[in-house]
C-alpha cells in the first residue's frame, strides 16, 4: 500500500511533489516559466543540489538541477556523468515513492546546438512512453462502468466488427493483440496524423492474426483505437479531450497529445538515433515469404518514421496518441503514480485497486509478432515476466510491476508492490527500441538506493 503523501524529511526536500496535487495544471505551468525568467534575470541557476563554479560558462556547463533526497545522491551524480560525456543530452527523471516525488531532477540541453539549457519546464515527444497515459484513461474508462475489458469492441463501436475483427475485444487493443498492429495499404506520416481517416482504415481493414492469440506491437495503431473507443462511450470526447479534462487538469500533471505554438519554447529538439551498423540487416521472413508482406514490416515500415517527424509543425499540431505525447519526467510520472499506488495518491482516487489489478492480468507470453522479441502482456502495459528476455525482464527487481518505453530510450516502470514509480524522458535518442542503456543504468541505481537487489544486475555484474 502506497502511504499518504505528505511533507518531505526535513533536509530532502520534494517541493514540487506538495503542490502538484493542489495547483492547477495552467497555474503550475505559468509559475514555471515565471520562475525560470525571474532566475535568468538574477543571473542565477535553478535550484541547484550541487552548487557549479561561478566562472563556469553556460553555454559549455549543463548542471543538473532539482530536488534530489540525500540516498538518492548517486542518481543525480550519475545522470549528470552521463550529460557531461554527451551520453545525453538533455533529460529529466523522476522517481515517486507512495505518491511523493524523492527524486525530481532535469539537466542538459533542450537542442543539438546546445544553446537553449533542458529547465524545469522542458517537454519533450516521448513516443510510445505516451502509451501509458492512453492506457491509464482506459483503465479510468473501465473503472467509471463506461468500458468492460472483455467485451467485444463492436459491443461499443459496431462498424469496428468488419471483416473479421467480431471477436476482438477491449483487452486485446490494450495487450496488443488485435490482430491490427498496422495500415492495410501504403499510408504516410502526415495521414497518420489525420486522426479520424487514419482510424476509418483501421475500422475497415481484417485482423492480420487470430485475436487474442499473440502479441504485435501496434507501434501507431494503438492510441487511434483507443480514441475510436473512447468517443463512442465518454458522451463524444476524443481520447485527448479525456485525457486533458480527466487526467492532465484535475491532477496537475503537464501531459498533452500533440503541443501548440504558444508552448514551442519549451519543446526539446529531439535527436535521432544513430544509423545501424552498414552490415546490420532485418530478421530474415521464413522462406517463401515476401519481407514487405510480414506483420513486421508492414507494422514498422509502413510508414517508415523518420524521428525528426517529432521536430515538424504537423507532427505537433496532431493528436497521435500512442506517440506524440509532449511531457516531462514530472508530468507523466504525476499521472502514473495513480497505478504504482494502487489508485489513490494522498486524498485522490482516481482508481479503485481492483482496476489496477486488471493490469496483471496476463494476456500474452512469446515472441511478439512485430518486436520479434519475447513479451508479456497485461491489459495496458507489458509486465516483468520471469524467464522472458523481453521488456525490463532483467532490469528491475521481482514483484508486482508493470511498464511501458519510448521509441530511443524513454521508461515509465511502475513497481505497483513497492508504490514506485520511475519515469524517464530524454532528446537524444539510442537505436533501443524499449528502453536504453541509460535507462536500465538510473533504474539499477534507483533500486540500489531502495535497498532492493535486482537479479539481472547480479548477473551482468558476473559477467
Amino acid at each position: 500500500m502506497c502511504r499518504r503523501a505528505g511533507p518531505p524529511a526535513r533536509g530532502e526536500g520534494s517541493h514540487q511533489a506538495a503542490r502538484w496535487g493542489t495547483v492547477g495544471y495552467k497555474k503550475e505551468q505559468e509559475k514555471a516559466i515565471r520562475a525560470r525568467a525571474h532566475r535568468s534575470s538574477q543571473g542565477t541557476s535553478p535550484l541547484l543540489l550541487q552548487p557549479t563554479s561561478s566562472s563556469s560558462s553556460p553555454r559549455t556547463m549543463a548542471p543538473v538541477s532539482g530536488t534530489c533526497q540525500a540516498r538518492f545522491s548517486a542518481v543525480r551524480t550519475l545522470l549528470q556523468a552521463k550529460i557531461d560525456a554527451d551520453e545525453e543530452l538533455g533529460a529529466s527523471l523522476v522517481v515517486n515513492v507512495g505518491g511523493t516525488n524523492v527524486v525530481d531532477l532535469w539537466g542538459g540541453w533542450g537542442d543539438a546546438a546546445k544553446s537553449t539549457p533542458w529547465g524545469e519546464d522542458t517537454i519533450t515527444n516521448v513516443w510510445s512512453s505516451s502509451k501509458t497515459v492512453v492506457s491509464l484513461a482506459a483503465l479510468l474508462l473501465i473503472d467509471r462502468g463506461l468500458l468492460d475489458p472483455f467485451e467485444k469492441v463492436a459491443t461499443y463501436w459496431p462498424a469496428f466488427g468488419a471483416n473479421g475483427k467480431h471477436a476482438v475485444e477491449v483487452r486485446h487493443l490494450l495487450s496488443h493483440s488485435s490482430g491490427v498492429s498496422g495500415w492495410e495499404g501504403p499510408i504516410t506520416a502526415q495521414e497518420v496524423c489525420d486522426l479520424a481517416a487514419a482510424t476509418e482504415r483501421l475500422e475497415a481493414q481484417a485482423p492480420w492474426w487470430t485475436p487474442g492469440t499473440q502479441s504485435g506491437y501496434h507501434s501507431l495503431t494503438m492510441g487511434h483505437l483507443v480514441d475510436g473507443l473512447t468517443r463512442r462511450v465518454a458522451g463524444g470526447k476524443s481520447l485527448a479531450e479525456f485525457v486533458r479534462e480527466e487526467l492532465a487538469e484535475p491532477l496537475g500533471a503537464d501531459f498533452r497529445f500533440g503541443v501548440p505554438q504558444e508552448d514551442y519554447h519549451r519543446v526539446a529538439e529531439i535527436i535521432p538515433p544513430p544509423a545501424p551498423p552498414a552490415d546490420w540487416k532485418p530478421p530474415a521472413p521464413p522462406a517463401g515469404v515476401d519481407p514487405a508482406t510480414t506483420v513486421v514490416a508492414k507494422t514498422l515500415m509502413n510508414p517508415v518514421m523518420d524521428a525528426t517527424v517529432a521536430n515538424k509543425d504537423y507532427w505537433r499540431a496532431a493528436v497521435v496518441p500512442a506517440a506524440n505525447g509532449f511531457t516531462h519526467a514530472r508530468g507523466i510520472g504525476r499521472l502514473l503514480s495513480f497505478v504504482s499506488c494502487k489508485g489513490t495518491v494522498g486524498e485522490k482516487t482516481l482508481l479503485k485497486p481492483e482496476t489496477v489489478d486488471l493490469i496483471f492480468k496476463e494476456q500474452t507470453r512469446g515472441p511478439d509478432l512485430v518486436l520479434s522479441s519475447n513479451m508479456v502482456t497485461g491489459i495496458g502495459f507489458g509486465l516483468n515476466g520471469v524467464g522472458v528476455e523481453g521488456g525490463v525482464g532483467h532490469w528491475v527487481p521481482e514483484g508486482q510491476i508493470c511498464f511501458w518505453g519510448g521509441w530511443g530510450g524513454s521508461m515509465v516502470i511502475c513497481d505497483v508492490g513497492r508504490g514506485v514509480t520511475i519515469t524517464y524522458m530524454m532528446n537524444k535518442m539510442s537505436n533501443a527500441g524499449l528502453g536504453s542503456g541509460n535507462a536500465k543504468e538510473y533504474v539499477w541505481e534507483i533500486y540500489r538506493a531502495l535497498g532492493v537487489a535486482i537479479p539481472g544486475e547480479e548477473q551482468a555484474t558476473k559477467a
